[in-house]
């Protein structure tokens, strides 16, 4: 093979006056090569842009989680961060994000973990949602993506599945149909499924009939869709207990596992649109959402290590946007660094030959 190249004039000047002989030829070619490919790697390009507002009148701590195990890509920004009153935040998103998920957390104490830290939707790893397993614990309202899937589709909802802790919404950029949940369906949540309560005893929550165990064996449920139901033809809505509370109320989000069959649970853009996506978390009922009135927009480099844990930690949002920022700085200089590290590679070589 390296007779072809060299006969066909493939390879690099330097490359051939550096081989002394066929085989140190043999084996400095492929490592020249292999020195001049990894110091030019250049990090994916985020190609999304999401923002998560929060237009509920208190302070919640939304969270997002990646299934790793659907794919390697996931958002650079942190997997958990406080959110006041009309604030709101902007962050990249790689184009093939798969099996994502936000959702809010109410009235949280992060010295607590790990014992569970918020009223509702907490998460296994404090502020920082633990990347493995900090999924969120029911009631909480989820809103999900999954980008350039089947068909070159985004698919996305708002999922009650896990039952319900918040109002949501989720907006695009391209005119592609909208999914929510706009009322809050604590207070008139059936007693069988309210709670938790809060200090006043204002319900912060309404649990899924699989969550709330009303049937007594979640393991082989028709409200769970498991064990001897876990089919769309075994589980239909019909079985499912408080089905039409919550499809009723939020006809346009998941309100069981199986929901696709309604039409309006399930819904998809054409991934070539690239949509940049908007959850919003207590949406107005008209359509029309306030301005908030803190932004924050973050744009940066991809994390190059998933498999690492998030530490534990009650620091606030803001500092963890201080380190997300410095870890981006740190793989700008990294890249430059290759850059310098090319032209002192070809210069030494150069010289050699």
């Amino acid at each position: 093979m390296l007779k072809v190249l060299r006969a066909n004039n493939c390879l690099p000047k330097f490359f051939l006056a550096s081989c002394w002989s066929p085989s140190l030829c043999a084996v400095r070619f492929p490592l020249e090569f292999f020195l001049i490919l990894t110091t030019l790697t250049i990090p994916p390009v985020y190609g999304r842009t999401f923002t998560v507002l929060n237009a509920c009148p208190f302070t919640i701590w939304p969270a997002m989680f990646t299934d790793l195990n659907a794919g390697q890509a996931v958002p650079n920004f942190p997997t958990g961060w406080q959110a006041d009153p009309l604030t709101s935040v902007t962050f990249d998103v790689p184009d093939n994000w798969k099996a994502g998920r936000i959702w809010g957390r109410r009235d949280c104490d992060f010295t607590l973990a790990p014992a569970p830290t918020c009223l509702s939707g907490w998460c296994n790893g404090g502020l920082l949602c633990d990347p493995h397993t900090g999924t969120g614990v029911p009631p909480a309202s989820v809103a999900e993506w999954t980008l350039q899937g089947d068909g070159n589709r985004d698919f996305y909802d708002v999922s009650l599945v896990d039952g319900f802790n918040l109002p949501m919404r989720i907006t695009n950029s391209a005119g592609c149909p909208v999914a929510d949940c706009p009322v809050d369906l604590g207070p008139s949540c059936p007693a069988s499924l309210k709670g938790p309560l809060d200090s006043t005893g204002f319900p912060v929550g309404c649990k899924s009939a699989c969550a709330a165990n009303l049937d007594g064996n979640p393991t082989n449920s028709p409200n769970c869709c498991s064990g001897s139901f876990d089919t769309a033809a075994t589980c239909p809505p019909s079985g499912v207990q408080f089905y039409s509370f919550f499809k009723g109320n939020c006809p346009n989000a998941y309100a069981y596992a199986f929901d696709e069959s309604s039409g309006t649970a399930l819904w998809t853009c054409d991934s070539g649109l690239n949509a940049d996506y908007t959850l919003t978390f207590c949406p107005s009922t008209n359509g029309t959402d306030p301005t908030p009135v803190s932004q924050s927009t973050v744009s940066s480099l991809p994390t190059t290590d998933v498999s690492q844990s998030q530490s534990t930690t009650s620091a606030t949002s803001s500092t963890s946007n201080d380190s997300f920022r410095s870890s981006s700085l740190g793989a700008i200089s990294n890249y430059w660094t290759g850059i310098w590290t090319v032209s002192l590679i070809s210069v030494l070589l150069f010289f050699l030959s």
